[in-house]
């Protein structure tokens, strides 16, 4: 609600204004009433223009004409609508008591940009509605006469809005000129603008025929002296009747430079803004001082003038808003400044989000791409390829399941393993399932049945797809079940290489079984001729007897090699595993070795500690001598080899970051000061057949199966074997038992 006070004018004055400007009897009706009902009734009324919502004769909202065609328009259900659905609130009131003159309730109305005002008494209860084609039908009728006060309010009021109609202040101050000389009827008026150097020059004017115009004229700082600016700037405001009155105290010289143009009478408003502080006087509570912008000044000419209180007062009250509008021009010119930036800003913004579209379609037209790329290698690959989500239902499989299995990736979609495959098959992936659903990857070998009936050997690895974020490492470094999306399962068909493998390992047995018997023969014959008991041999001869056995002792230990890799392998070696003495274990290794190491000229170093160990003493002792005798083999004379054994991860040949955890093994390790092993070479040794330089080793008696068997050995007992090395100063392989503490004794197991 507001309150307006005014100069008060007379009970006929208000009573004839508020009957000018008001509907006493405006369109009010309760928040519930129907919209129809209510635009039926505005309907009836022609010169109504708005309606009032009410609840116990207080305004409560208020909409327009134009509301409610809107409403119309906009809402198909209109005609179950409600008023107080399409009302405005709050509302702007005013009281009767200060409906006295025309001019506040324009700026009332300009300034919150309203045409309709509510009116009500001192209770709040609704009296009638001004509006504003009521208002200026008012001002229109009041241009005939200023004499009456009420009279000159309206006109005043008509001149506010023409200025107001504009918001360039060029035009502003245009109009002000025009409008005060034409009410006025003075010969010229303008406004003088008073720069920074206290020079000063007219900007506008209104100037009748004869008179000269000095618009844009410069006037220099003697015109208006400093002492006068700060009169003026303290709100002084000057009417001369006639300016060759000595009573006017107008200088001499003064009246000499205003002569030129003919001025007789003259009535002088100052045009004052508040400047406002600057960041540090803000600072310091500085308070806002006035600053005398300019004069807004009406010239009589043709003869000396008597100005009255009215002009006095209407000059006053429109420099008043002079000063209102270059406010709000400097706010106006700062708004369109931001507005600029933020136009600017918003431009860069907009392109850049069009940049960002386009990048991603991009980037999903190269991802669809890819995708294609990608389903057509996969269906090209003689490989099961699916992808599984987390809850076990297919995301992804490529045609090979089709002509493997008879499913197509359509019919798979979205589907349970347990739904694609028979329960007898699932229960028994089920383990391995929850093992890469758990986060780590998995392989095994099965059998699977074609969609022609055959059976086929597979080999099957699961891969787990881990979503990986900053906060997904546990405190082992390892990611939690949780955080595994899901896993790709990679199907081959390797019946082929199993077969091969068969006739592979059946050949091998055949081979040396039958090989084995004659070269015992020839072996034991060749060693008989040796002893010399069937008689001398030349030297030549003899010679050539050592090669020959040397070459069918080597024969031996390859048929041999052979035969225990495939009884390994094959499953037909039974493990018979017991409380073992490392110590005892490394000693009698070293015995065993002992004649070797004099032939070879070597020195074996021993460090053993006293653990027991859950294993069959006679494959570690294969071990142990297989270790030892490459490490003499391929050591130069009058070198050293150590063999020592201990808790893993308190053995100083080894880094204790390998088993950082309580020991759980024994560690063996055998190391040389030979020539050492390339890097590359490292994993491939323990492979069948793989020899670090195969001339050298055919030199040494080698067979290219003994670290295999090592291998083979040490991973029947639960263990792991690996070698590090250094070109040029030797190396280091490493094999690990577990500790009987942690095994549970048990009767042997058959591998």
């Amino acid at each position: 609600m507001s309150s307006i006070s005014t100069v008060g004018e007379s009970a006929a004055s208000q009573a004839s204004l508020w009957q000018a400007i008001a509907d006493t009897e405006p369109l009010a009706f309760a928040g519930q009433t129907r919209l129809a009902t209510a635009i039926a009734q505005l309907s009836k009324r022609p010169t109504a223009g708005c309606v009032l919502s009410v609840y116990r004769q207080k305004v409560v909202g208020i909409a327009t004409r134009q509301d409610l065609m809107d409403a119309l328009a906009q809402n198909p259900d209109w005609a179950n609508m409600r008023l107080a659905e399409v009302v405005s609130r709050p509302v702007m009131t005013v009281t009767r008591s200060a409906v006295r003159e025309i001019a506040p309730i324009v700026d009332l109305l300009e300034w919150h940009r309203i045409s309709y005002l509510p009116v009500v008494d001192e209770c709040e209860h609704l009296l009638g509605v001004i509006d504003r084609s009521r208002l200026l039908r008012a001002l229109q009728e009041g241009r005939s006469s200023a004499s009456d006060p009420s009279r000159r309010a309206r006109l005043f009021a008509d001149i506010t809005l023409k200025i107001r109609q504009s918001l360039q202040l060029k035009d502003i101050l245009q109009t002000t000129v025009d409008e005060v000389q034409r009410l006025l009827n003075a010969d010229r008026v303008l406004i003088y603008q008073v720069l920074p150097d206290s020079t000063g020059k007219a900007i506008s004017e209104a100037v009748v025929a004869p008179f000269p115009s000095i618009l844009e004229m410069s006037f220099p700082e003697e015109v208006f002296p400093e002492a006068y600016q700060t009169l003026y700037a303290e709100g002084r405001v000057r009417a001369v009747a006639d300016v060759r009155d000595p009573q006017a105290n107008v200088s001499d010289c003064l009246l000499e430079f205003i002569g030129q143009w003919g001025i007789k009478s003259k009535l002088i408003v100052p045009i004052i803004r508040l400047r406002e502080p600057s960041a540090n006087a803000a600072a310091e509570a500085v308070p806002v001082r006035q600053h005398l912008w300019g004069l807004l000044i009406a010239h009589q000419c043709a003869h000396a003038r008597q100005w009255s209180a009215f002009e006095l007062d209407l000059m006053q009250q429109l420099a008043g808003q002079i000063s209102l509008a270059l406010s709000q021009g400097h706010l106006m010119a700062y708004l369109e400044e931001r507005v600029k930036l933020r136009t600017a800003e918003l431009t860069e913004a907009n392109l850049s989000l069009q940049q960002e579209i386009r990048d991603h379609q991009q980037v999903d037209n190269a991802l669809r791409q890819s995708e294609a790329q990608l389903r057509l290698v996969t269906n090209n690959l003689p490989v099961l390829i699916a992808y599984v989500d987390r809850h076990q239902r297919y995301q992804f499989n490529n045609q090979i399941y089709e002509e493997w299995l008879g499913f197509s990736p359509k019919e798979i979609y979205q589907k349970t393993m347990k739904q694609v495959m028979c329960e007898a098959d699932y229960n028994r992936i089920q383990p391995y399932v929850e093992t890469v659903l758990a986060g780590e990857q998995v392989s095994y070998e099965s059998e699977l049945t074609f969609k022609d009936d055959r059976d086929r050997s597979v080999s099957v690895t699961y891969l787990p797809h881990r979503e990986v974020s900053e906060n997904s490492q546990s405190a082992k470094g390892k990611l939690s079940a949780g955080e595994v999306k899901g896993f790709f399962a990679l199907t081959m068909d390797i019946s082929d290489r199993k077969a091969i493998e068969r006739m592979k390992d059946e050949f091998i047995a055949v081979v040396s079984h039958e090989l084995r018997t004659p070269l015992t023969s020839i072996h034991t014959s060749l060693k008989l001729l040796a002893t010399g008991l069937l008689g001398d041999l030349l030297e030549e001869g003899q010679e050539m007897l050592t090669v020959a056995d040397e070459n069918t002792d080597r024969l031996v230990r390859l048929v041999n090699n052979v035969l225990d890799l495939q009884r390994i392998e094959s499953g037909e070696v039974t493990i018979d595993a017991c409380d073992c003495n490392t110590a005892e274990l490394v000693k009698q290794a070293a015995e065993t070795m002992q004649g070797m190491t004099q032939q070879h000229d070597i020195e074996v170093t021993l460090r053993a500690e006293s653990l027991s160990i859950w294993a069959d003493p006679d494959y570690i002792m294969q071990t142990l001598t297989n270790l030892l005798g490459n490490a003499i083999k391929f050591s130069a004379p009058g070198k050293k080899v150590y063999l020592s054994v201990g808790s893993a991860g308190a053995s100083s040949e080894v880094s204790s970051n390998v088993f950082p955890n309580t020991p759980t093994a024994a560690l063996f390790c055998v190391r040389d000061e030979g020539q050492g092993i390339p890097t590359d070479k490292l994993h491939s040794i323990f492979e069948r057949f793989q020899q670090v330089n195969s001339s050298d080793s055919r030199k040494k008696g080698g067979t290219g199966l003994g670290l295999t068997i090592c291998r083979k050995i040490v991973e029947q007992h639960g263990g792991k074997i690996w070698a590090e090395s250094q070109l040029g100063k030797g190396s280091r392989f490493y094999f690990t038992v577990p500790l009987s503490a942690v095994i549970s004794p048990s009767p042997a197991r058959p591998h």
